[in-house]
């Protein structure tokens, strides 16, 4: 897939999974962007004002989860266990709640970037909704992220 299909990249800015798909979309210079909590909320700090996102009404993580799904064409959730948890469960039922397609891949599977380059071909996606766990609950879920990322559209 062409990096010039790639669709606009939003993330909530939470460190891992969020904040790995806007470091691979600046640089790629492509579009990216997203809603993160009020006073731009992450577990380690203030989100660095080089990420565009722009804040939401909110201090709740639950408010931007499902504002970036919202109003975004589909959500991809990535992680390293094929269970999903916490706010990475919360994203699906908000996908569901708005009748947004969406995707979990996982570390386990060999097929990840296929699947993810088949769901990208079979949805119309001007924005693409990048979600999953932060770096405390699974630390290499960011490297995960930018591996498929690049197999996906650099390939």
């Amino acid at each position: 897939m062409s990096l010039s299909l790639i669709p606009k990249i939003v993330s909530g800015g939470q460190t891992g999974a969020d904040r790995a798909a806007l470091d691979w979309a600046l640089a790629g210079e492509l579009p990216c962007g997203g809603w993160c909590p009020k006073g731009r909320k992450a577990e380690d700090g203030a989100i660095d004002s080089k990420y565009p996102l722009k804040e939401s009404s909110s201090t709740s993580y639950l408010q931007r989860t499902e504002w970036n799904v919202r109003d975004s064409d589909a959500t991809v959730l990535f992680s390293i266990s094929p269970v999903l948890s916490g706010g990475s469960k919360r994203t699906v039922e908000f996908a569901r709640k708005h009748d947004k397609p969406w995707l979990h891949v996982h570390a386990g599977q060999s097929n990840a970037a296929e699947r993810l380059r088949v769901f990208l071909e079979d949805n119309v996606i001007a924005t693409l909704n990048v979600a999953g766990p932060r770096e405390s609950k699974e630390p290499a879920v960011a490297k995960f992220v930018i591996a498929t990322l690049d197999q996906v559209f650099r390939d």
